[in-house]
């Protein structure tokens, strides 16, 4: 194993591995958010109130919540083909079925299903990287597949935007039913495609010779050896776990609230065709997956976390702020959400770092799972609590305020946990 270049077969495993998981993502990330480009059509026609539409779309986190644990936990049993595969197919399918929506208890019962089928695929994910990923590799991997969350968005808010417009009336479906169907076939694909491109680990891949499948099982299990006796149970009781939890909660509430209310905020600040406001959304997560690979890599050669997220973080929850202090001024709004969408995503990254390399053995399966699942409530808080503020105000202003303030206090929370091996 001395002949090995860890570097080039580490980056041979990357090539392997995350295009495909990173592609797997965007799927998820269209099924879950798509909603938010539906709703410019799919509100006025069927007749729902701002609150119904917060509550449809944060419901579906309900399903996640309860469902994320048990997920990952077959994911760490029955290894990541059957499970992904499992996963993509059924969310698929829900998603495809919102097209025949027209009552909100329809509309919720949906969408809670969605959040079902989805659980665990991405702490799953989160989870199959430290089967192949030393701590000091997995900060760039983990950036490299959670900018499919960005990229999801530069790629689907234009395509949601062009069917919208062009695909209203086809065949005598509304623009968002189609919408759903197509934006929904890829994931179905993808889910057949898991079980034949993915090994569970290192061990299990025919593509590695037998010395490097040793090398990479000798370095994960070095790297996770003050961790690894960790069992499921202490997983769910580690403080440092709910606090990152939480950490994680005011993290995401401010993410969902920029997914599921974007399209909607840029149309306040005066942009009326669906085709022009998906490619201003775009333009905050573009600048995001370019943050995101720059303060993942940074992180990773200085070895710290704490400050990787905190500033990140701080400045997003500026930028939200910002953008609602200059709605009059659409150019000067559109800046701050950037400012915004390249903080929350970075700040995200980081906290999945900071997270592995405190957790790890069969901790990791049940203590990633609680993080997500718990952290995903607030996508179900943030959308209905926007729904309400926005009802209750006439504007996005206040939502995004109460957005902002969480990306704040989740940057505080960071100070007080840190990885026990970490210099910051």
């Amino acid at each position: 194993m001395q002949n090995i270049d860890a570097d080039r077969l580490y980056a041979r495993v990357t090539w392997r591995l995350v295009p495909f998981l990173f592609l797997c993502y965007i799927c998820a990330y269209l099924d879950r958010v798509n909603v938010g480009f539906a709703k410019l059509q799919m509100q006025s026609q069927l007749g729902f109130s701002e609150t119904v539409y917060g509550l449809g779309a944060g419901i579906f986190f309900l399903g996640y919540f309860l469902f994320e644990i048990p997920s990952n936990l077959g994911l760490h049993r029955y290894g990541a083909r059957r499970t992904i595969a499992r996963i993509m197919i059924a969310w698929g399918l829900l998603s495809a079925a919102t097209l025949w929506v027209t009552t909100p208890t329809q509309f919720y019962v949906v969408r809670f299903l969605l959040g079902a089928a989805e659980a665990g695929f991405f702490p799953g994910i989160i989870l199959y990287l430290t089967y192949w990923f030393p701590a000091a590799r997995r900060g760039q991997v983990t950036a490299l597949f959670a900018t499919a969350v960005p990229i999801a968005t530069v790629i689907g808010a234009p395509l949601s935007g062009y069917v919208l417009q062009h695909f209203d009336g086809v065949h005598g479906w509304h623009g968002w039913q189609w919408l759903f169907l197509l934006e929904a076939l890829p994931s179905i694909v993808c889910g057949c495609a898991a079980w034949w491109c993915l090994a569970d680990q290192s061990r299990d891949a025919r593509w590695l010779t037998a010395e490097e499948q040793a090398f990479i099982a000798a370095e994960v299990q070095r790297d996770n050896a003050a961790i690894a006796h960790m069992s499921v149970a202490q997983g769910l009781r580690m403080p440092q776990v709910w606090a990152l939890a939480a950490i994680y909660f005011a993290f995401v509430m401010g993410l969902y609230g920029l997914n599921f209310w974007l399209p909607s905020i840029v149309k306040d600040l005066g942009y009326a065709q669906p085709l022009d406001i998906g490619l201003v959304s775009a333009i905050p997560f573009g600048a995001a997956c370019v943050a995101m690979l720059v303060i993942a890599r940074h992180g990773d050669r200085h070895d710290e976390r704490r400050w990787h997220i905190v500033i990140p973080a701080t400045l997003g929850g500026l930028g939200l702020l910002a953008s609602a202090l200059l709605a009059t001024t659409p150019h000067w709004a559109v800046a701050a959400l950037t400012l915004g969408a390249c903080g929350v995503l970075a700040a995200i990254v980081q906290t999945w770092s900071l997270a592995t390399a405190i957790v790890g053995g069969g901790a990791a399966a049940s203590g990633i799972a609680l993080i997500n699942s718990f952290g995903n409530l607030s996508g179900f808080v943030g959308p209905y609590a926007i729904g309400w503020l926005k009802d209750a105000t006439g504007s996005t202003a206040a939502g995004v305020t109460m957005l902002a303030i969480s990306m704040l206090v989740g940057a505080a929370l960071v100070l007080r946990v840190t990885a026990p091996d970490e210099r910051g």
